[in-house]
């Protein structure tokens, strides 16, 4: 008989242990520091013909920012990166766009990406980098 009084008191005894634990647990969560929630994309069509016009688009949020811009950015055949066009700046609970219409001038390989810059009022002379997308490749043929 003791053996199972002493039982039961263990698994009482674990079971306030364990809630005891996931209290102290959900509580050092909280007081942990939060992290801004966004992300940024692009969008191009995969090919193009010589001489046609398509469309870029850059979308993006951040919960991090007071205000938001995306920009689009291109190369061709390895060369380093261009800003193309920059969408208007927006508060943040918003998101973020940006459109370009691109004439393809030449056969080749064209890359695009998006950059999301986080800017503390609408007139802010130093945005700051927040994310940029994965590029998108669209071939022209």
């Amino acid at each position: 008989m003791s053996g199972t009084k002493r039982t039961g008191t263990t698994t009482r005894g674990g079971r306030a242990a364990v809630i005891g634990a996931l209290g102290l647990a959900s509580v050092a969560l909280a007081a942990g520091p939060a992290f801004a929630k966004g992300d940024v994309e692009v969008t191009a069509p995969h090919t193009a013909r010589v001489g046609t016009t398509f469309t870029v688009t850059g979308h993006g949020d951040d919960d991090g920012a007071a205000y938001l811009q995306v920009c689009l950015e291109g190369r061709s055949s390895g060369s380093t990166w261009a800003r193309i066009i920059c969408g208007a700046v927006v508060e943040t609970g918003t998101e973020a766009e940006a459109t370009a219409h691109v004439k393809a001038a030449h056969g080749g390989v064209l890359e695009y990406r998006a950059a999301l810059f986080g800017l503390t009022g609408p007139d802010d002379r130093h945005p700051v980098r927040e994310r940029t997308s994965e590029p998108v490749t669209v071939e022209v043929r």
